[in-house]
């Protein structure tokens, strides 16, 4: 595995689910998000812990680090043999780089013609953009994203978190499964093409039909939904909180919560269409109300309501959420480069039977390459001239 994101995020997930991931890196630093640090991880890892960072950690668990230089012969060799066992690889070179190395899909498949080889990059294999270098916030600007988020009358926003890059990692990991699925029928394996551009296209999802079938111009809208009102986040005493009313029914429990039962009767307000249309107007008659008590209290106001609403909480508050508990999200791993000894990771997934392991730490750089390398035959003093040599 050739990787910088989307990638790991990619095989976590199914390391998670089972699979034995192999990621391969380059000998002269390795992955890039082993040096991404924030200023407060200075506390985190020990001085020798120099190859760590949380956002490596984030995305690397349950795998195994090997080095290995790809420009060279043996290095090639190496990758190689390992292919001819493998089930998939997965790379995020610019495509056609793999190719020109002489390690590209083609090449593989001669190898071990059942692998599925999942290729992720910037803006796919093909056209005019196809060259281009791929990143989660140029993706999500040339992809509409940026347009869409942010308030109405302001600059365009990125979201808190590398949405694209994710989502590109989610499609991709889905996309091996049917592979593999699809090779139990047929013995062969076969490529996978996917990009953070078209990942993003593709999650436009209703902006993207609102434009294509109706020729509507999409805007930002800030936490407001285009097409549902009342649903945005609102500003309480203390804080803020998202609440909505999806169908008439939650819109005539809303107004009675407020005490404002005659608001469904307003014409204005009477269905969903109506309130999209005169949104303003229902916002300027909501807001003070809702600005008038604390989150808490409305909170209470809300509870067995039916309706959907929800505080927006600090990553704090995150933690220490009864759900956030009670669904089993955090698990701790024993982690030598730790000053604790051990680093806390995230659990989403449940399964009734074949649960996820979360059994290995994110590996340090080349963690593995002597064991992986011995078990491939390779003596001590083979391994240690193909490290005088940069091969490893």
């Amino acid at each position: 595995m050739l990787d910088t994101y989307q990638g790991p995020f990619c095989t976590q997930i199914l390391a998670d689910y089972g699979a034995e991931v192999l990621k391969v890196e380059n000998p002269k630093g390795g992955d890039d998000s082993r040096l991404w640090r924030t200023a407060a991880e200075k506390h985190v890892w020990k001085t020798t812990g120099k190859d760590m960072s949380t956002y490596f950690c984030a995305i690397n668990r349950n795998k195994l680090s090997m080095t290995l230089d790809l420009k060279q012969e043996k290095g090639q060799e190496i990758l190689f043999r390992l292919v001819k066992n493998a089930d998939v690889v997965v790379e995020n070179f610019v495509p056609g780089k793999m190719d020109e190395m002489g390690i590209g899909y083609e090449k593989l498949r001669e190898i071990n013609p059942s692998i599925i080889y999942a290729s992720v990059s910037g803006y796919g294999a093909t056209g005019p953009y196809s060259h281009r270098a791929g990143y989660d916030a140029i993706a999500a600007a040339q992809a509409g994203m940026l347009h869409i988020t942010g308030e109405p009358n302001g600059p365009p926003t990125r979201p808190g978190l590398g949405l694209t890059d994710m989502s590109t990692g989610l499609y991709l990991h889905g996309a091996i499964l049917a592979a593999l699925c699809a090779r139990m029928d047929t013995g062969r394996g076969q490529k996978i093409d996917t990009s953070l551009f078209e990942s993003q296209v593709s999650l436009l999802s209703n902006v993207a039909m609102s434009w294509l079938n109706a020729g509507e111009h999409a805007k930002r809208w800030g936490t407001e939904h285009p097409s549902i009102v009342p649903y945005q986040a609102f500003k309480t005493k203390d804080g803020y909180l998202v609440l909505g009313a999806t169908n008439n029914r939650q819109f005539r429990t809303l107004c009675q919560l407020v005490k404002l039962s005659e608001l469904a009767a307003d014409p204005r307000f009477a269905d969903n269409s109506s309130r999209v249309r005169y949104r303003a107007e229902l916002k300027e008659i909501l807001e003070p109300i809702i600005r008038a008590k604390a989150t808490n209290d409305w909170l209470a106001v809300l509870d067995g309501s039916g309706l959907p609403y929800g505080p927006v909480n600090t990553i704090e508050e995150v933690f220490s959420h009864p759900q956030t508990a009670a669904r089993d999200m955090v698990h701790s791993l024993p982690h030598k480069a730790s000053v604790s000894g051990q680093i806390r990771v995230l659990a989403p997934v449940k399964f009734s039977r074949t649960k996820p392991q979360i059994r290995r730490s994110p590996p340090s750089l080349g963690e593995h390459t002597n064991s992986m390398l011995e078990g491939m035959g390779f003596s001590t003093k083979a391994i240690e001239v193909m490290r005088e040599q940069g091969i490893v």
